[in-house]
Protein backbone atom coordinates (compact mmCIF):
# COMPACT_ATOMS: atom_id res chain seq x y z
CA UNK A 1 0.00 0.00 0.00
CA UNK A 2 1.26 3.68 -0.53
CA UNK A 3 2.35 5.86 2.26
CA UNK A 4 -0.17 7.30 3.35
CA UNK A 5 0.78 11.01 3.15
CA UNK A 6 1.90 10.62 -0.42
CA UNK A 7 -0.06 10.88 -3.52
CA UNK A 8 -0.18 9.12 -6.73
CA UNK A 9 -1.60 10.72 -9.52
CA UNK A 10 -1.88 9.65 -13.32
CA UNK A 11 -3.31 11.33 -15.91
CA UNK A 12 -4.05 8.25 -18.07
CA UNK A 13 -3.47 4.20 -17.78
CA UNK A 14 -1.99 3.18 -21.11
CA UNK A 15 0.30 -0.16 -21.86
CA UNK A 16 3.36 2.13 -21.26
CA UNK A 17 3.10 3.46 -17.70
CA UNK A 18 6.53 5.28 -16.39
CA UNK A 19 7.04 6.99 -13.21
CA UNK A 20 8.28 10.35 -12.16
CA UNK A 21 9.12 10.46 -8.00
CA UNK A 22 8.91 13.96 -7.14
CA UNK A 23 9.40 15.24 -3.01
CA UNK A 24 6.83 17.78 -1.71
CA UNK A 25 8.47 21.15 -1.42
CA UNK A 26 8.16 22.06 2.17
CA UNK A 27 5.63 24.30 3.24
CA UNK A 28 4.11 24.40 -1.10
CA UNK A 29 1.36 21.62 -0.12
CA UNK A 30 2.38 19.76 -3.45
CA UNK A 31 4.80 19.40 -5.90
CA UNK A 32 6.95 22.35 -7.64
CA UNK A 33 5.03 24.00 -10.94
CA UNK A 34 8.51 22.29 -12.55
CA UNK A 35 6.86 19.33 -12.29
CA UNK A 36 3.51 19.77 -13.84
CA UNK A 37 5.20 20.66 -16.64
CA UNK A 38 7.92 18.17 -17.16
CA UNK A 39 4.81 15.57 -16.83
CA UNK A 40 3.52 17.20 -20.02
CA UNK A 41 6.36 17.28 -21.66
CA UNK A 42 6.45 13.27 -20.78
CA UNK A 43 2.79 12.94 -22.18
CA UNK A 44 3.14 14.63 -25.73
CA UNK A 45 6.01 11.80 -26.26
CA UNK A 46 4.27 8.73 -24.31
CA UNK A 47 -0.06 9.31 -24.85
CA UNK A 48 0.86 8.53 -28.48
CA UNK A 49 2.29 5.29 -27.40
CA UNK A 50 -0.97 4.49 -25.76
CA UNK A 51 1.51 5.42 -22.38
CA UNK A 52 0.68 7.52 -19.67
CA UNK A 53 2.72 9.19 -16.54
CA UNK A 54 2.80 8.33 -12.67
CA UNK A 55 3.58 11.24 -10.81
CA UNK A 56 4.33 9.94 -7.14
CA UNK A 57 4.58 12.37 -4.60
CA UNK A 58 6.62 11.73 -1.16
CA UNK A 59 7.51 13.23 1.62
CA UNK A 60 10.26 10.94 2.84
CA UNK A 61 12.75 10.10 0.56
CA UNK A 62 12.78 6.49 2.19
CA UNK A 63 9.76 6.00 -0.12
CA UNK A 64 11.58 6.51 -3.50
CA UNK A 65 13.39 3.30 -2.43
CA UNK A 66 10.78 1.53 -1.58
CA UNK A 67 8.89 2.03 -4.60
CA UNK A 68 11.83 1.39 -7.06
CA UNK A 69 12.32 -1.82 -5.38
CA UNK A 70 8.11 -2.50 -5.85
CA UNK A 71 8.38 -1.57 -9.34
CA UNK A 72 11.35 -3.45 -10.58
CA UNK A 73 9.09 -6.67 -8.72
CA UNK A 74 5.96 -5.97 -10.23
CA UNK A 75 6.90 -4.32 -13.17
CA UNK A 76 3.55 -1.70 -12.94
CA UNK A 77 6.16 1.01 -14.57
CA UNK A 78 7.96 0.18 -17.49
CA UNK A 79 10.37 3.20 -16.20
CA UNK A 80 11.38 6.07 -14.24
CA UNK A 81 12.73 9.66 -14.50
CA UNK A 82 14.91 10.21 -11.90
CA UNK A 83 16.04 13.93 -10.21
CA UNK A 84 17.61 15.99 -7.64
CA UNK A 85 20.65 14.05 -7.17
CA UNK A 86 23.49 14.36 -4.37
CA UNK A 87 26.97 13.15 -4.93
CA UNK A 88 27.66 9.47 -4.86
CA UNK A 89 23.73 8.95 -5.30
CA UNK A 90 22.59 5.99 -4.16
CA UNK A 91 19.83 5.56 -6.20
CA UNK A 92 22.18 5.25 -9.17
CA UNK A 93 23.56 2.21 -7.73
CA UNK A 94 20.32 0.75 -7.16
CA UNK A 95 18.34 1.54 -10.39
CA UNK A 96 21.18 -0.41 -11.80
CA UNK A 97 21.22 -3.55 -9.84
CA UNK A 98 17.35 -3.80 -10.35
CA UNK A 99 17.59 -3.19 -13.96
CA UNK A 100 14.74 -1.16 -13.56
CA UNK A 101 15.28 1.44 -16.86
CA UNK A 102 15.54 4.89 -15.53
CA UNK A 103 16.50 8.26 -16.99
CA UNK A 104 18.62 11.07 -15.06
CA UNK A 105 17.78 14.81 -15.07
CA UNK A 106 21.04 15.92 -14.49
CA UNK A 107 23.75 14.24 -12.14
CA UNK A 108 27.08 12.63 -12.89
CA UNK A 109 28.16 12.62 -16.39
CA UNK A 110 29.71 9.62 -15.57
CA UNK A 111 27.17 7.49 -14.11
CA UNK A 112 26.19 4.68 -15.92
CA UNK A 113 22.83 5.29 -16.83
CA UNK A 114 20.77 7.84 -19.79
CA UNK A 115 20.80 11.06 -18.44
CA UNK A 116 19.13 14.55 -19.68
CA UNK A 117 22.05 17.20 -19.59
CA UNK A 118 20.63 20.51 -17.99
CA UNK A 119 23.30 23.34 -18.58
CA UNK A 120 22.99 24.61 -14.79
CA UNK A 121 26.25 26.79 -15.12
CA UNK A 122 25.31 28.89 -18.68
CA UNK A 123 22.12 29.73 -17.48
CA UNK A 124 23.42 31.22 -14.19
CA UNK A 125 26.09 32.66 -16.21
CA UNK A 126 23.54 34.31 -18.19
CA UNK A 127 21.22 35.26 -15.47
CA UNK A 128 24.27 37.18 -13.71
CA UNK A 129 25.36 39.22 -17.55
CA UNK A 130 21.93 40.37 -17.77
CA UNK A 131 21.63 41.69 -14.50
CA UNK A 132 25.02 43.31 -14.86
CA UNK A 133 24.09 44.57 -18.17
CA UNK A 134 21.85 46.40 -16.20
CA UNK A 135 24.08 48.29 -13.82
CA UNK A 136 23.76 45.90 -11.36
CA UNK A 137 26.79 45.63 -8.81
CA UNK A 138 25.16 44.02 -5.96
CA UNK A 139 23.38 40.57 -6.75
CA UNK A 140 21.76 38.29 -4.15
CA UNK A 141 21.06 35.12 -4.70
CA UNK A 142 18.78 32.66 -2.83
CA UNK A 143 19.71 29.05 -3.72
CA UNK A 144 17.95 25.73 -3.57
CA UNK A 145 18.84 23.04 -0.87
CA UNK A 146 22.92 22.60 -0.76
CA UNK A 147 23.38 19.31 -1.08
CA UNK A 148 21.78 18.78 -5.01
CA UNK A 149 24.22 18.12 -7.29
CA UNK A 150 22.44 21.16 -9.60
CA UNK A 151 22.46 23.63 -6.84
CA UNK A 152 26.68 23.31 -6.38
CA UNK A 153 26.78 23.53 -10.59
CA UNK A 154 24.41 26.95 -9.93
CA UNK A 155 26.48 28.03 -6.67
CA UNK A 156 29.95 27.28 -8.52
CA UNK A 157 28.75 29.18 -11.82
CA UNK A 158 27.38 32.09 -10.06
CA UNK A 159 30.37 32.87 -7.76
CA UNK A 160 32.36 33.01 -11.44
CA UNK A 161 30.14 35.30 -12.77
CA UNK A 162 30.39 37.38 -10.02
CA UNK A 163 34.12 37.31 -10.28
CA UNK A 164 34.64 37.49 -13.48
CA UNK A 165 32.24 40.87 -13.91
CA UNK A 166 33.89 42.18 -10.91
CA UNK A 167 30.78 42.56 -9.51
CA UNK A 168 29.83 41.49 -5.36
CA UNK A 169 27.52 38.53 -4.88
CA UNK A 170 26.51 36.44 -2.17
CA UNK A 171 24.18 33.68 -2.11
CA UNK A 172 21.59 31.93 0.93
CA UNK A 173 20.89 28.52 1.12
CA UNK A 174 17.01 27.39 0.96
CA UNK A 175 14.87 24.67 0.62
CA UNK A 176 12.53 25.51 -2.58
CA UNK A 177 10.00 26.32 0.25
CA UNK A 178 7.75 29.81 0.41
CA UNK A 179 9.01 30.18 4.07
CA UNK A 180 13.11 30.14 2.53
CA UNK A 181 11.81 32.41 -0.14
CA UNK A 182 11.28 35.13 2.54
CA UNK A 183 13.32 34.68 5.03
CA UNK A 184 16.13 34.66 2.28
CA UNK A 185 15.59 37.54 1.04
CA UNK A 186 14.67 39.26 4.25
CA UNK A 187 18.70 37.98 5.05
CA UNK A 188 20.15 39.27 1.86
CA UNK A 189 18.11 42.88 2.38
CA UNK A 190 19.74 43.01 6.07
CA UNK A 191 22.91 41.83 5.59
CA UNK A 192 23.93 42.48 1.91
CA UNK A 193 21.37 45.38 0.63
CA UNK A 194 21.90 43.83 -3.27
CA UNK A 195 19.86 45.37 -5.81
CA UNK A 196 18.88 42.66 -7.43
CA UNK A 197 18.00 38.92 -6.42
CA UNK A 198 18.05 35.76 -8.53
CA UNK A 199 16.26 32.54 -7.29
CA UNK A 200 16.28 28.97 -8.19
CA UNK A 201 12.62 28.68 -8.67
CA UNK A 202 9.31 30.41 -8.81
CA UNK A 203 8.02 29.47 -5.23
CA UNK A 204 10.88 31.53 -3.58
CA UNK A 205 10.70 34.32 -5.89
CA UNK A 206 7.14 34.58 -5.80
CA UNK A 207 7.81 34.57 -1.82
CA UNK A 208 10.50 37.26 -1.96
CA UNK A 209 8.79 39.57 -4.14
CA UNK A 210 5.83 39.42 -0.94
CA UNK A 211 8.37 40.17 1.16
CA UNK A 212 10.44 42.62 -0.27
CA UNK A 213 7.05 44.66 -1.05
CA UNK A 214 5.76 44.19 2.39
CA UNK A 215 9.35 45.47 3.95
CA UNK A 216 8.30 48.68 1.73
CA UNK A 217 10.61 48.33 -1.35
CA UNK A 218 9.42 49.18 -4.62
CA UNK A 219 10.04 46.44 -7.29
CA UNK A 220 11.95 47.41 -9.66
CA UNK A 221 12.58 50.38 -8.55
CA UNK A 222 14.52 50.04 -5.91
CA UNK A 223 15.05 46.00 -6.03
CA UNK A 224 14.90 43.52 -9.04
CA UNK A 225 14.01 40.15 -9.08
CA UNK A 226 15.19 37.08 -11.50
CA UNK A 227 13.56 33.56 -11.02
CA UNK A 228 14.78 30.04 -12.17
CA UNK A 229 11.84 28.84 -14.00
CA UNK A 230 8.85 30.04 -15.83
CA UNK A 231 5.20 29.23 -14.28
CA UNK A 232 1.76 30.29 -13.76
CA UNK A 233 2.84 31.89 -10.86
CA UNK A 234 5.34 34.17 -12.07
CA UNK A 235 3.15 35.18 -15.01
CA UNK A 236 0.22 36.33 -12.64
CA UNK A 237 2.22 37.96 -10.11
CA UNK A 238 2.12 41.57 -8.94
CA UNK A 239 4.58 42.89 -11.04
CA UNK A 240 5.10 39.89 -13.25
CA UNK A 241 7.80 38.27 -12.66
CA UNK A 242 11.23 37.77 -14.64
CA UNK A 243 12.34 34.67 -14.83
CA UNK A 244 15.14 32.23 -16.42
CA UNK A 245 12.83 30.66 -18.85
CA UNK A 246 13.64 26.86 -19.53
CA UNK A 247 11.19 25.29 -21.70
CA UNK A 248 10.72 21.91 -19.07
CA UNK A 249 8.07 20.64 -21.46
CA UNK A 250 10.59 20.18 -23.79
CA UNK A 251 12.74 18.85 -21.14
CA UNK A 252 9.76 16.28 -20.44
CA UNK A 253 9.53 15.27 -23.99
CA UNK A 254 13.35 14.76 -24.32
CA UNK A 255 13.60 12.76 -21.17
CA UNK A 256 10.20 10.57 -22.18
CA UNK A 257 12.05 9.41 -25.65
CA UNK A 258 15.31 8.90 -23.73
CA UNK A 259 13.46 6.51 -21.32
CA UNK A 260 11.70 4.77 -24.15
CA UNK A 261 14.84 3.97 -25.94
CA UNK A 262 16.28 2.78 -22.71
CA UNK A 263 13.36 0.64 -21.96
CA UNK A 264 13.69 -0.87 -25.41
CA UNK A 265 17.04 -1.35 -24.36
CA UNK A 266 19.41 1.09 -25.56
CA UNK A 267 21.91 2.16 -23.07
CA UNK A 268 24.36 5.29 -22.65
CA UNK A 269 21.89 7.93 -24.12
CA UNK A 270 22.49 11.44 -23.23
CA UNK A 271 19.69 13.85 -24.22
CA UNK A 272 20.91 17.28 -24.43
CA UNK A 273 18.30 19.90 -22.95
CA UNK A 274 17.77 23.41 -23.83
CA UNK A 275 19.39 26.11 -22.41
CA UNK A 276 17.44 28.75 -20.44
CA UNK A 277 16.70 32.18 -21.72
CA UNK A 278 16.37 35.51 -20.14
CA UNK A 279 12.34 36.45 -20.50
CA UNK A 280 12.13 40.50 -19.01
CA UNK A 281 8.92 40.79 -17.73
CA UNK A 282 8.03 43.58 -14.37
CA UNK A 283 10.74 43.17 -11.92
CA UNK A 284 14.34 43.57 -13.34
CA UNK A 285 15.01 47.44 -14.12
CA UNK A 286 18.60 49.03 -13.77
CA UNK A 287 19.32 50.19 -10.22
CA UNK A 288 17.97 53.61 -8.53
Amino acid sequence: MPHPTAHDESSHRGDLVVAVVARRTPGAGGVEPFYTDLVLGMEDVLLPLDGAVLLRVIDDPAEETVDYRRWSRTREVAGVVVADFVEDDPRVALLSELELPAILLGGDPSWPLPSVDVDNARAVEDAVAFLVGLGHRRIGRVAGPGGLLHTIARSTAFDAAVARYGVTGESIEGDYSVASGADGTRALLAGFAPTAIIYDNALTATAGLEAAKADGLRVPHDLSLLAWDDSVLCQLSDPPLSVMQRDVRTVGAAAARGLVDAIRGERGTVVHAPSAVVVERGTTAPPA
